[in-house]
């Protein structure tokens, strides 16, 4: 059996430097009526204590590997977002 191959997708951090983050999901929030993307750093994948990234994105044109990343600035979006990340990860965790 093959292994899933994982998305990756690189990040430019605020000083242009690029980074490799695999994506763990993305997942739409009603409330919001906005799209995010939850991801890990590549290199820390195999840590115990990953940290997770959340960004709200919008696809550019049509291709799906076009995305424009936006910080979660908002508390009230960030707890939405924080929450389904919760759901997910549990979820996640149950089904293995």
């Amino acid at each position: 059996m093959a292994l899933e191959e994982k998305e990756r997708i690189i990040i430019p951090d605020e000083n242009g430097e690029e980074h490799l983050f695999e994506v763990l999901f993305t997942f739409d929030v009603d409330e919001t009526n906005q799209s995010y993307i939850a991801v890990v750093p590549a290199e820390q994948k195999d840590d115990d204590e990953v940290e997770v990234y959340a960004f709200r994105y919008e696809e550019k044109g049509q291709d799906d590997d076009d995305l424009a990343l936006f910080p979660i600035e908002d508390d009230e979006e960030w707890e939405l977002v924080e929450e389904m990340l919760n759901t997910l990860a549990d979820e996640e965790t149950h089904d293995h």
